[in-house]
């Protein structure tokens, strides 16, 4: 499968003695419109180290199928031309998915993984998720997140092509099998909101699937505990309520 290169960035301390974390964004977004709020939280005391993925801001959409199989061997490729691994990982939505497979696929690139907001049975979705993803188009692509990409981007166009990949990839999305996350052995942390996108009955089945996971359930919507722009708002409350169990258990021996 060929590779696409991901734009990737660099914040906080590059001296930290703590692993390297990786942030994995979700579907729609960009490094700022997902971890904007995040990054100054978390800089000061670890290396953080951001991509982002097939056809999302400064990465080309290429002419590849979208897949989450795909966006993880291009995250792991990332990791190995950087020479890095294990890393810490926090993937959120479908960055969650992709994080999930990057840690079956390549499991000695990971070292600890948080997989927040992310579905692997098309069954955990909230009902009418699949009906409306059928139903959308380009104009459903909320606001922030076309300025979002454009800002970057340069190309009106290419916030379209985005919206198709994610389309594309929700779409054609299978249950991830069970074998695949009985395989994922670095420690994970499932997370997700009581009035999130996915249910909150699905993060527990997602913990019970994943050898030795826990298991977090916070007050909020799909994204505002992470900062995302969309679910955020600007209100840093439910970031600020989350992020030290975040970062509790990242720290944890």
């Amino acid at each position: 499968m060929d590779r696409i290169p991901l734009h990737r960035e660099w914040h906080g301390d590059p001296d930290s003695p703590r692993p390297p974390l990786l942030l994995i964004h979700g579907g729609g977004s960009t490094i700022q419109s997902n971890w904007g709020m995040l990054l100054p939280r978390v800089a000061p005391t670890r290396s953080v180290l951001a991509v982002e993925l097939q056809g999302h801001g400064r990465t080309i959409p290429g002419d590849r199928p979208a897949s989450f199989e795909g966006s993880a061997d291009d995250v792991a490729a990332v990791l190995a031309e950087l020479r890095l691994g294990p890393v810490d990982v926090l993937g959120f939505s479908n960055g969650g998915q992709v994080a999930l497979q990057l840690a079956a696929r390549h499991p000695s690139a990971v070292r600890r993984l948080i997989a927040a907001s992310a579905p692997v049975r098309r069954s955990g979705m909230i009902d009418g998720f699949w009906e409306g993803l059928e139903a959308g188009t380009f104009d459903d692509l909320p606001e922030p997140y076309r300025a979002a990409d454009l800002a970057v981007s340069r190309d009106p166009e290419h916030a379209r092509r985005m919206f198709e990949l994610d389309r594309e990839l929700m779409l054609g999305f299978q249950d991830f099998p069970d074998e695949l996350l009985a395989s994922v052995h670095a420690p994970t942390l499932v997370v997700g909101a009581d009035h999130d996108v996915v249910s909150p009955e699905h993060f527990v089945e997602l913990a019970a699937l994943l050898p030795g996971a826990r298991l977090l359930i916070v007050p909020g919507s799909h994204g505002d505990y992470l900062g995302e722009l969309l679910a955020a708002a600007g209100d840093p409350a439910p970031l600020t309520r989350t992020l030290p169990h975040l970062l509790a258990f990242l720290d944890a021996p």
